[in-house]
């Protein structure tokens, strides 16, 4: 999880564990809408009302786009575990 840590900065513990199981279970083929999932699920948690809590497709597409950040620093620690 260090290296979610490194990419990914100061994030809550539970949703930094939530991004290392898309890597072990996804790994190169997490998707923007995974990533959303899993905060999805954390948030839910955190704050029910959150107003981006909708499915992927509906967001939109500034925030969508915000996912692809966290999808890329997975894909590269997936990507560095295959090496």
């Amino acid at each position: 999880m260090s290296s979610l840590e490194e990419k990914m900065g100061d994030r809550d513990k539970g949703l930094l564990t939530l991004y290392a199981l898309l890597v072990l279970s996804k790994g190169s083929e997490t998707s923007c809408e995974d990533v959303h999932d899993a905060w999805s699920g954390w948030m839910n948690l955190v704050n029910p009302e959150h107003k981006h809590l909708v499915p992927f497709n509906e967001l939109p597409e500034m925030v969508q786009a915000y996912d692809e950040f966290f999808r890329d620093a997975i894909l590269e620690v997936a990507n560095g575990r295959s090496h």
